[in-house]
């Protein structure tokens, strides 16, 4: 019997975002902006104020009407600081101002201090050529009453949230967190501060996606270790159906006599894609148990890595509403000769040094340490070689994360 074709890494996140949309939430819930970071916008930020909300100056300087530079030197008739009210301009006067203070009405521009010559008797005398609206911020320069800010789906960093608050606005409507259940499989593993048995391993996983999943705003159920058993892992799956957005499995999903989780979800549940043309991470299974997605990563390390910011936090950023979920990315110089052409994508841990992606030494998939040093991946494409020089795709882990 011939063996199934390995799906490329496009199908299998064409397949898994079609699948997000079909399970975008749907709940929102009103936070403070101060716990909003990271969070999804769940309806359009609309403008409910100009701004800048009336003309005010771009730096320290005086205000004047074009019409009375004739008459200078001016008399300066008041001093307008940010948060005041000013006078209407008397005419035949200027006002000193300061930057980001209302503009006085009358007023058509406005020069900057070091273009005054101030006179013994406190009157003004500009110096340069000056025109209207000059140094002046117009009302609504930024935005007008009604303009949409912020789109639904938008993912808030602090540039948005400071956006909102110079709306008046000290809450959100932001989509409700995914309750992601967070499952390692394997006999082999041991948490962190417990003494390893013979032929043992400390859980890394937990810890790795623990943290990743709550930088993309997901509420995390530590589910724990299970052992290689296919019916403690089918009861495990049903327990964690409950309240539960996605499970989020590491280990246990190649076709080994161990690999139970794999062999559970091909039995029991809805498997929508098993085997990728991806390397590290070809054993990702994903699919449903139940009517709860399932996404079954790899157990090694930069396995679970790569296939979790590659194809995991899309799928995720997506059933929250955001609709631009692949990181940015861009093309460097390759550091190293590639001579072994394969059938599989490959993604290798990298560090930029003058403009070059310079490789880590050992790129096995059980190695984390080299997630450390790089500064992200480049992805070499199917049956492809390079040589030094050689463009490539690159993808920051700040981007990731």
């Amino acid at each position: 019997m011939s063996k199934a074709p390995l799906m490329p890494v496009e199908d299998a996140l064409d397949q898994l975002l079609g699948m997000a949309t079909e399970q975008r939430l749907a709940d929102s819930e009103l936070l403070a902006l101060d716990d909003a970071r990271g969070r999804v916008l769940a309806s359009d930020l609309v403008a409910t104020l100009d701004l800048p909300p009336w003309p005010n100056s771009a730096m320290d300087g005086y205000a004047l009407n074009l019409s009375d530079l004739h008459r200078q030197p001016l008399k300066v008739s008041q001093k307008v600081y940010a948060g005041l009210a000013p006078d209407t301009l008397l005419p035949g006067t200027c006002a000193r101002i300061f930057t980001g203070a209302p503009l006085p009405p009358g007023a058509t521009c406005v020069e900057m201090q070091e273009n005054v010559e101030v006179l013994e008797d406190g009157r003004v005398r500009f110096l340069q050529p000056l025109k209207a609206g000059q140094n002046i911020r117009a009302q609504g320069q930024e935005n007008r009453v009604g303009d949409i800010l912020l789109r639904a789906g938008k993912r808030l960093g602090p540039f948005e949230l400071a956006v909102a608050a110079g709306q008046g606005l000290a809450q959100l409507h932001v989509v409700r967190r995914p309750r992601v259940a967070l499952l390692s499989t394997g006999d082999e593993l041991v948490e962190p501060g417990q003494p390893l048995r013979p032929g043992s391993i400390y859980n890394s996983n937990r810890v790795l996606l623990g943290h990743w999943l709550r930088e993309l705003g997901c509420e995390v159920i530590d589910a724990g270790i299970l052992p290689d058993r296919p019916a403690q892992t089918r009861l495990k799956l049903e327990q964690l159906q409950v309240a539960t957005d996605l499970i989020l499995t590491t280990g246990g999903v190649s076709a080994g006599d161990a690999d139970c989780l794999g062999q559970v979800l091909r039995d029991n549940g809805k498997p929508l894609l098993w085997k990728l043309a991806i390397k590290p991470g070809k054993p990702l299974t994903v699919g449903h148990f139940g009517t709860v997605p399932v996404i079954g990563l790899p157990g090694n390390p930069t396995s679970a890595l790569v296939t979790f910011g590659l194809l995991a936090r899309p799928y995720l950023l997506r059933i929250q509403g955001v609709e631009d979920v692949m990181p940015l990315s861009f093309t460097v110089s390759a550091g190293f000769d590639w001579h072994k052409a394969g059938g599989r994508r490959e993604y290798l841990r990298v560090k930029l040094e003058a403009g070059r992606a310079v490789l880590y030494p050992n790129q096995s998939s059980g190695v984390l340490l080299g997630a450390t040093w790089a500064d992200g991946l480049v992805e070499i494409p199917e049956n492809s070689t390079h040589n030094l020089g050689d463009p490539l795709r690159f993808i920051p882990f700040n981007e990731l994360f």
